[in-house]
């Protein structure tokens, strides 16, 4: 199985690496290729490489990624979808630090992933039993996300790629009055998208707004 890792913290990129190679030595049927990229540019060309031959089974995916050079895509939610696009076949496990249901119900509606991850759940023990399960084509999310799945919240409204590279380009700096240039929306429409999520996050100021998406990772 080619299995791409798209992580920008040693570490972790070395733990899957590892947990990978004990699958195999445990089946020794069971073989892994294994590619490690850490930023969005390199992950989309390999993504955009594969496309032709679907030569990418597992993709490990962080969310919070450098994003590409273009801003075109801002972090492992953007790649996750062209993923699903281009790779229709590969399974997709997210891992992330984020706990939030708001994040994480904006995911699983975005890519639905077949394993969801927090890292501050894993431990070695369970990543071989979740990459045990993903290989068997059962969906595996770790204990976080699973109690995050069964709150309930009394907001239904879907945070999708433009609201988020709209609060991406704001953390930038960027002025409203400048987002047309760069988005595919009108400045009007662009003003009410930044309405309905200062009324999403319930806050009042531009400040309020970045600060509240930042904790809930968004940006």
């Amino acid at each position: 199985m080619n299995v791409l890792i798209v992580e920008d913290h040693p570490l972790i990129s070395n733990a899957y690496k590892n947990t990978l190679e004990h699958v195999s030595t445990n089946n020794t049927d069971l073989k892994f290729n294994i590619d490690i990229v850490t930023n969005c540019d390199d992950a989309y060309f390999k993504i955009k490489s594969a496309q032709k031959t679907n030569t990418i089974d597992i993709v490990f995916l962080d969310i919070k990624l450098p994003p590409s050079k273009d801003r075109k895509i801002v972090s492992g939610e953007d790649l996750g979808i062209k993923i699903r696009t281009l790779l229709p076949n590969a399974k997709i496990v997210i891992a992330t630090t984020y706990n939030d249901n708001y994040r994480i119900g904006s995911i699983f509606k975005t890519i639905n992933p077949d394993g969801f991850l927090i890292k501050n759940d894993l431990n070695p023990k369970e990543l071989v039993f979740a990459i045990e399960k993903i290989i068997e084509n059962t969906p595996y999310y770790s204990k976080s996300v699973v109690a995050l799945m069964r709150k309930k919240t009394s907001n239904s409204i879907m945070i999708d790629d433009i609201d988020r590279k709209l609060l991406y380009e704001l953390s930038l700096g960027t002025k409203m009055s400048e987002l047309p240039e760069i988005m595919p929306l009108s400045l009007t429409a662009l003003e009410r998208r930044k309405r309905t999520l200062k009324d999403l996050f319930n806050v009042k100021s531009d400040r309020d707004l970045l600060i509240v998406a930042e904790q809930k990772g968004f940006i």
